[in-house]
């Protein structure tokens, strides 16, 4: 007969409702979990959250700090590099200056050594020219008063004569070129 109570005592209670002491139960260890859960856990996740917001926007500033930096040094650089091609542009143009300088300066040596060795040249074949015309005349002047002397039958041996009778034929040969 046992059974048979708790069969009965079973109809009189629904499964599907709950007890009322277990409701009240249950809402009093949910009122103390949660209130832990208040006291202890989100506290810290409040201060893991904070702590992290801190580092991101700590982050976030020096990245910015940073990149504020990188970008002054990037347009130094910029500025140093554009000062180096001015400054290599003027370099090139003062080497083209000295060199076209230089080109003009070696051609003004070059004529000007050019018309010292012309200079010289003819200095030389005058002084050559003249020496031919003297031996020359003194070879022709031999001849000729040894011709004039065998054909006037005397001897020219005065130097005086013999020079006169030279000077003479020089002077006609000269007349008739």
């Amino acid at each position: 007969m046992n059974t048979a109570a708790v069969l009965a005592a079973e109809e009189a209670h629904n499964p599907l409702i709950p007890v009322v002491s277990e409701l009240i139960l249950g809402a009093i260890v949910f009122l103390i979990v949660l209130v832990a859960v208040w006291k202890f856990v989100v506290p810290n996740f409040e201060k893991a959250y904070a702590e992290r917001t801190a580092a991101i926007e700590g982050g976030l500033s020096a990245a910015e700090t940073k990149q504020a930096e990188a970008d002054a040094k990037l347009a130094e650089l910029e500025q140093q590099l554009a000062d180096a091609r001015h400054e290599a542009a003027r370099i090139r143009e003062e080497a083209r200056e000295q060199g076209a300088q230089i080109v003009a300066e070696m051609r003004e040596q070059a004529t000007a050594e050019s018309a010292r060795i012309v200079e010289h040249g003819k200095a030389q074949i005058e002084a050559e020219r003249q020496q031919a015309v003297t031996s020359l005349r003194a070879e022709v002047g031999a001849l000729a008063t040894g011709l004039a002397g065998r054909i006037v039958g005397e001897s020219l041996d005065d130097e005086a004569r013999q020079s006169r009778v030279v000077e003479r034929f020089l002077a006609d040969l000269e007349a008739s070129n």
